[in-house]
C-alpha cells in the first residue's frame, strides 16, 4: 500500500520541487541530499533492524514518514515551504528508508521458501508496481483538481494506513523468537549478543566470500549512476522537451511501471528457465537501449510524449528483469539472521554512486539537455555486458 502513497509522492514531490525551485542544480542537489542518510546510517540501522521486530520497525516508519509529508504538505499549502525545509523533510525520510528497507528485505525469505523466491520477488514487484501504477494514473488528476498540497495529504495518508495494516498483521519472525530464547536458556555464551561493531565486521567478512556479490552490486552501482539524469530532470525533460506538465510525467511514470509490472509477471512465469547472469546481462542491455532511446524525442515535430512513453516502458522492463535475480541471488546466499545487514550493506554500496551521480547531473544540466544526457548515460550502461560476458563465475549464476 505504501507504494501507492509513493507513486503519488514521486509526482506532487517533483513537480513542487520544480516549481518551487526552478533550478536544475538546486534539484540535483537535493536528489543528491536524498540519499545522504543512507551512506551515514544504512550499515547501522541494518544491524539494529536484525535485532529489533521487523513489523515493529515497519510500522514505526510508515507513520514517522506519513507525518512528515502532512507537514510538507501544509507548509506548502500555507506558502511558507522553504529551501531548507526540503532538505530536512528529505533526510528525516531518508533516514526512516533506512529502517524500513532492511526490514522489508528481511521479511520476504521468511515467509517463502528458497525455491519460491524469484517467483515471489517477480509477483511481488507487479504488485507493488500495479500500486504505483495506480498512484501514478492519479496523481496528474489529483495535482489538477485539488492541487499539490492536497495531493501530498493524501499520500500521508497512505503512509499512516500503511503503518495501520502492519501493526495488525502476524509477525513472521514469532517462531524464531521462540528458538532464540530457548537456546538462551540453554546456553549462556549466546546470552552475550555482539557488539553493533562485531555484527558489521561479520557482514562485511560474509560479502568477501561471496565475490559475486561484489559483482553485482558494482553493476548497479553503475546503473544508478547512469540513472541519476533521468530521476533528477525528468520534470524538465517533460515540461521542455515533450512540451507536457504533471500529466505527462504520470504517463512516462504509468509507462514505466506497466514495463515492470510486465516483466515481474514473465520472469515469475518463465524467470526458472534462464540462468539469473543471464537475466542480470539481458536487463542491462535493455536497460541501456531504452534510456538511450529517451533521447529520440527532443528529434521529433509530433509523438514526443507516446515515444518517449515507449522508451520507458523498455527502461522499467529491464528494471525488474534485472532487480529480480539479484535480490533473489542475495536472499538465497545470505542467512535469514544476516539479511538486515547484509542488505543495508549493498544498498549503501549500491547507492553510494547516486549522490555523485545526481550533483554531476545538476551541474552539467545547465550547459546540456536532458536527452542529450540520457543518450550518453545509455551508452556507458551497456559497456559493463562486455566485462559480465567474459567471467565464467558469473556465468555461472
Amino acid at each position: 500500500m505504501t507504494r501507492l502513497g509513493d507513486s503519488i509522492d514521486s509526482i506532487a514531490y517533483s513537480w513542487m520541487v520544480y516549481m518551487l525551485t526552478g533550478s536544475e542544480l538546486l534539484m540535483g542537489t537535493i536528489f543528491a541530499f536524498n540519499f545522504l542518510p543512507g551512506l551515514l546510517f544504512s550499515l547501522i540501522t541494518g544491524t539494529f533492524v536484525d535485532r529489533w521486530s521487523k513489523k515493529l520497525v515497519l510500522a514505526l516508519t510508515y507513520l514517522g514518514r506519513g507525518s512528515m509529508v502532512t507537514i510538507t504538505a501544509i507548509l506548502y499549502g500555507l506558502g511558507m515551504l522553504e529551501v531548507w525545509h526540503l532538505f530536512l523533510v528529505t533526510f528525516i525520510n531518508s533516514t526512516l528508508e533506512c529502517f524500513s528497507r532492511p526490514a522489508e528485505m528481511s521479511v520476504v525469505p521468511r515467509l517463502l521458501p528458497k525455491d519460491k523466491l524469484l517467483m515471489g520477488n517477480s509477483f511481488s514487484t507487479s504488485i507493488n508496481r500495479s500500486a504505483e501504477l495506480i498512484g501514478l494514473s492519479l496523481a496528474g488528476a489529483l495535482i489538477a483538481v485539488i492541487g499539490i498540497a492536497g495531493t501530498i495529504l493524501i499520500d500521508a495518508a497512505i503512509f499512516m494506513i500503511g503503518a495501520l495494516i502492519v501493526s495488525f498483521m502476524p509477525n513472521p519472525e514469532a517462531g524464531e523468537r521462540d528458538l532464540e530464547v530457548i537456546a538462551e536458556a540453554s546456553n549462556t555464551e549466546t546470552a552475550i549478543k555482539p557488539s553493533v561493531l562485531a555484527d558489521i565486521k561479520e557482514a562485511l567478512a560474509f560479502v568477501k566470500t561471496h565475490s559475486l556479490l561484489m559483482i553485482t552490486t558494482v553493476l548497479a552501482m553503475i546503473n544508478n549512476f547512469c540513472l541519476a539524469p533521468l530521476n533528477v530532470l525528468q520534470p524538465v525533460y517533460v515540461r521542455e522537451t515533450l512540451g507536457a506538465g504533471p500529466g505527462g510525467m504520470s504517463i512516462l511514470g504509468t509507462a514505466l511501471l506497466i514495463g515492470m509490472i510486465s516483466s515481474g509477471l514473465w520472469i515469475g512465469r518463465h524467470g526458472k528457465r534462464f540462468r539469473k547472469s543471464t537475466l542480470i546481462m539481458s536487463g542491462s542491455v535493455l536497460l541501456a537501449l531504452g534510456y538511450f532511446a529517451l533521447g529520440i524525442p527532443g528529434q521529433l515535430p509530433a509523438f514526443r510524449v507516446e515515444v518517449a512513453a515507449a522508451s520507458m516502458f523498455i527502461v522499467g522492463f529491464a528494471v525488474s528483469v534485472l532487480n529480480a535475480p539479484i535480490s533473489t541471488y542475495l536472499m538465497e546466499v545470505t542467512p535469514k539472521h544476516m539479511l538486515g545487514r547484509i542488505g543495508a550493506l549493498m544498498t549503501v554500496l549500491c547507492t553510494a554512486a547516486i549522490p555523485v551521480g545526481g550533483l554531476l547531473t545538476g551541474i552539467v544540466a545547465e550547459h546540456q539537455s536532458p536527452p542529450v544526457l540520457f543518450m550518453i548515460m545509455g551508452v556507458i550502461m551497456v559497456l559493463p555486458v562486455f566485462f559480465l560476458i567474459r567471467k565464467a563465475s558469473f556465468r555461472a549464476i
